[in-house]
């Protein structure tokens, strides 16, 4: 199959676009900057730009599938303007595509697109799986519901809609791990506030096998991308020490801290969302990494 990705030089889909070239399959990438256009044996780049509506229309040439990973890092000080940036990074650039696979006579049967698991409401004990219909009244929750809207307009256009739900992103590459691993290395280490909250959380290696077996299943709806085996914060902070051999001794850090140094963006170290992983499952999806210690010694023994 050919398959159409955005955001293929993230840290998501730079692992994704590897595995599907693995698996034999064929890879357009679009990407906002002239120099990262490239094309190697079934791999090739495309420019475009969402914010002003432009976009190669040779990219969706012979494509099956489009997996819309596009988005601004959320993991960045919520200023005003940069929140608006999250939202229009990620509606802008659906749109685009949408208006594309409109207009363009093309063969695409699917379109995956990421979302977020700030949809959920705040949990401890209860465990939420797709079909709960109770969100949570938070700016990365109406974020993730703007996300998801501009996916399912591609179910008018006939085509079978995947969105996949993305925990905390485990990856030594990028993302939450290695800041977190920073101040743990160096002796510093310590859980964010009371340590419970839940934090439901995905192997890079599992996320872009999950992607994979959505394009070659054909699979569509909602799906949580987190692993069955959620853990508190304090638990994971204590994995990465015992894993890196390294002490830890200093207390939990209160989140009026965090909240002075980061601003609103805070609020991702200190949200917990325990999610179920058995849908994906009862689908065939297998694990690779189901449990943080194995997760973990993979990435850093």
């Amino acid at each position: 199959m050919t398959i159409l990705i955005t955001g293929a030089t993230g840290l998501i889909g730079n692992e994704l676009v590897k595995l599907l070239l693995s698996k034999n399959h064929s890879v357009h990438f679009l990407t906002t900057s002239l120099s990262k256009i490239e094309n190697k044996p079934n791999c090739q780049g495309f420019y475009w730009n969402p914010e002003q509506s432009k976009i190669d229309e040779n990219c969706i040439y012979g494509v099956d599938v489009i997996v819309h990973l596009a988005g601004a890092n959320i993991a960045k000080r919520w200023t005003n303007n940069y929140k608006q940036e999250i939202i229009e990074s990620r509606t802008l650039s659906s749109e685009l595509l949408y208006n594309l696979v409109k207009k363009k006579p093309n063969q695409v049967k699917q379109f995956i697109s990421a979302s977020g698991t700030a949809i959920y409401p705040e949990s401890f004990d209860t465990v939420y799986d797709e079909t709960a219909t109770a969100t949570e009244d938070s700016f990365l929750s109406n974020v993730v519901k703007k996300w998801e809207e501009s996916a399912s307009r591609f179910q008018v256009l006939g085509l079978k809609v995947c969105k996949l739900r993305t925990g905390i992103v485990l990856s030594n590459a990028g993302g939450a791990l290695p800041e977190m691993v920073k101040p743990i290395k160096m002796g510093f280490g310590a859980a964010m506030g009371n340590g419970k909250q839940i934090q439901s959380w995905i192997h890079i290696n599992d996320l872009v096998a999950m992607y994979l077996f959505a394009i070659e299943n054909q699979i569509e709806g909602v799906y949580n991308a987190v692993t069955p085996h959620p853990i508190s914060n304090q638990e994971l902070t204590t994995v990465i020490a015992k894993t890196l051999k390294k002490p830890l001794f200093l207390p939990n850090i209160p989140q009026f801290v965090m909240k002075l140094l980061l601003g609103e963006m805070s609020y991702l170290l200190f949200s917990s969302k325990n999610l179920s992983a058995q849908k994906i499952m009862d689908n065939g999806f297998q694990f690779q990494f189901p449990e943080i210690k194995q997760a973990i010694a993979d990435l850093y023994s």
